[in-house]
């Protein structure tokens, strides 16, 4: 089994009406077509990089070549795990949790997207609970990061729901245009203060090695 060699194959996260996983070659073809119909109103651009801008068939061919690709750039120095995020069987999005030298800085930073038939159910919570949990419960991470351009309310809400705070700005240029992004920070309290979904994760322990981290992990 795939597993056996790359065990992030068997690792689940599983919350009451979501699971998370690393996808597989069927995943990564009905993510594509999730992708093809519409991630956001193409008016806005929630995204520092505009992978959204192209036809429905680009879109649905790059969204597995992005996955591909963190596939094969993984090392225990620089990770970034991206999970398709299944809903009463179907494919409707993705949630990714990254780091660098996370041994050391035990500092993570996460993000995600949802096909727009998903939007607006309390999806983007629960999913981002999920990997909070992966990070705070089974990795022993200290802090995690986000960011979103100031007008994704969207985002917003579901970070203050979760318990971060405000961590600064960043300016970035988007479709020629200079955009504000206002960062946020979640430490290890105000998580568990926070914290009201619960998560099941199964299949961690083989995979901590390629984290960096050791069986005695955290």
């Amino acid at each position: 089994m795939i597993a056996d060699h790359w065990p992030l194959f068997g690792l689940r996260l599983r919350t009451p009406r979501l699971e998370l996983r690393l996808p597989d070659l069927d995943d990564l073809a009905r993510l594509g077509d999730v992708a093809a119909a519409g991630v956001h109103d193409p008016a806005v651009m929630p995204f520092v990089v505009t992978w959204t801008d192209t036809t429905p068939q680009e879109r649905a061919r790059n969204t597995i070549k992005w996955q591909w690709t963190q596939w094969g750039s993984w090392s225990p120095q620089r990770w970034t795990l991206q999970l398709v995020v299944v809903a009463d069987g179907e494919i409707i999005g993705t949630q990714d949790i990254g780091a660098a030298d996370f041994a050391t800085s035990r500092v993570v930073g996460t993000g995600s997207w949802l096909g727009l038939a998903y939007q607006g159910r309390g999806y983007g919570t629960e999913m981002r609970a999920a990997v909070l949990d992966l990070a705070f419960t089974g990795l022993g991470a200290e802090y995690a990061t986000s960011e979103a351009f100031e007008d994704n309310a969207a985002s917003y809400a579901v970070s203050r729901k979760l318990g971060y705070a405000d961590n600064g700005i960043e300016w970035h240029v988007v479709r020629g245009e200079r955009i504000r992004g206002r960062r946020l920070v979640l430490d290890r309290d105000a998580w568990a203060a926070a914290r009201t979904t619960e998560v099941e994760i199964t299949g961690l322990e083989p995979c901590l090695p390629l984290f960096g981290l050791g069986p005695d992990t955290p």
